[in-house]
């Protein structure tokens, strides 16, 4: 028994999309197969890992959690939204100058994350750090250098800003 489908609209990383899904369709799904946003990646398919991890209409959601149809009329930010005319976020820039990734996967959802806390508190503790990406995990770093690295982009955004 097929389901009907249902047309959509999403507007990603500032650009308008739209599409057919089925009402069960998760959202990570349509970023990742329909759309194309691979960065968004598929972990646990349960909302424990983080990897999946977009901002939508001004929060951070786990993708694999929300169906497509409920994204509907959306603004959904990417890991790829991070990115400006070729530059890199600053984000983008601490991760990789703190060595705050080995393999990479759970790499967009702490970003994502740390976006997030960072738009809402510009220059947070080590604790406050911690608390926003304790929904996303990391078996290889161990978690230290990023949070290093969320400080110095915290750093750098806001002396950016005083400049």
């Amino acid at each position: 028994m097929s389901q009907e489908l249902r047309h959509i609209r999403v507007k990603v990383n500032g650009q308008w999309y739209e599409a057919d899904v089925e009402p069960r369709m998760l959202l990570v799904d349509l970023l990742r197969d329909v759309l194309g946003f691979t960065g968004v990646h598929i972990g646990c398919d349960t909302g424990h890992c983080g990897a999946c991890t977009v901002i939508m209409d001004g929060r951070s959601v786990k993708s694999c959690m929300v169906l497509a149809v409920q994204a509907d009329g959306s603004e959904i930010m990417t890991v790829e939204g991070l990115e400006k005319d070729g530059q890199l976020h600053p984000l983008q820039e601490a991760f990789w100058e703190n060595h705050a990734l080995q393999c990479g996967y759970c790499t967009p959802g702490q970003l994502m994350s740390a976006y997030f806390l960072l738009s809402r508190n510009p220059n947070p503790s080590e604790e406050e750090i911690r608390k926003a990406i304790e929904g996303n995990l990391c078996r290889c770093t161990g978690y230290v250098n990023i949070v290093k690295a969320i400080k110095a982009a915290a750093l750098k955004m806001s002396s950016s800003k005083a400049g």
